[in-house]
């Protein structure tokens, strides 16, 4: 998963998100009408605008389902029983591969 949004801005559209997940928007809004924890506010137009703390849980489902293979119904489950838990998890999981990606570039360097 390589995700780049820049981290100083306080919305994403849904196609800022799917294109940051490499996914199309429609499973993005799928996504939003399945998990509770997705809340984004929106726009007059009526534009999903997701906020830092969506795409942190964004990256949560994704990693569920896509990378750990869960079904939408294990997800659900998995987020309401440990979500505290899980989302430790997987920030420590993706501050060791931010640290191994340096690692390399560095190995590469010399």
């Amino acid at each position: 998963m390589h995700i780049e949004l820049s981290p100083n801005k306080r919305y994403y559209s849904i196609g800022e998100v799917a294109k940051a997940f490499d996914v199309n928007a429609s499973l993005i809004r799928f996504w939003d009408k399945e998990f509770d924890i997705l809340k984004p506010k929106k726009n007059a137009k009526g534009n999903r605008m997701f906020t830092p703390e969506d795409v942190t849980n964004l990256k949560l489902i994704f990693h569920l389902v896509k990378e750990r293979g869960f079904t939408l119904e294990g997800a659900k489950t998995h987020l309401k029983e440990g979500q505290k838990k899980t989302l430790d998890k997987f920030e420590i999981i993706s501050k060791l591969e931010t640290i191994r990606t340096q690692l390399t570039n560095i190995k590469n360097e010399l």
